[in-house]
């Protein structure tokens, strides 16, 4: 999904992770790239036991040491990997799809960006000094 990610955020998947870790990146890409993450976890997995399996079931291999119930434990694994890979896909796609437009979305604003360009006046004087107790004296 990596082109995907690209074509929405508009930058390599490299540069992708490290926009995900500035201090303003978008929750939307910091989630992309946590679940791109999980993704590629999951991935490595369902090809280890792939992997596994094959090596096992090699045509050399000596057929005394085949295991039904090895097989059947790394089906189990293999299953519990590809709905995680699964899962996994169906979120990023949903995230990437529920996205608005590169050219719809707010640009970020930065804080050094802002500038005051009036100084403000006080709203009131400052208050008396020499306790007077907080009463106004009367005129007089």
């Amino acid at each position: 999904m990596d082109s995907e990610l690209q074509g929405v955020f508009g930058i390599p998947v490299s540069e992708l992770y490290e926009a995900a870790c500035g201090l303003d990146a978008s929750p939307a890409l910091a989630r992309a790239m946590e679940l791109r993450s999980f993704l590629a976890l999951t991935e490595e997995q369902v090809a280890r036991v792939r992997d596994r399996v094959h090596a096992d079931m090699r045509p050399d291999r000596d057929m005394g040491e085949l295991s039904a119930d090895q097989l059947r434990f790394d089906a189990q694994w293999l299953e519990a990997a590809l709905e995680a890979r699964d899962g996994y896909r169906t979120a990023l796609g949903e995230l990437l799809r529920t996205m608005p437009a590169p050219d719809q979305r707010p640009r970020p604003v930065r804080m050094t960006q802002l500038r005051a360009t009036t100084t403000l006046a006080p709203s009131a004087p400052p208050a008396p000094k020499g306790g007077g107790g907080g009463r106004p004296r009367p005129a007089g």
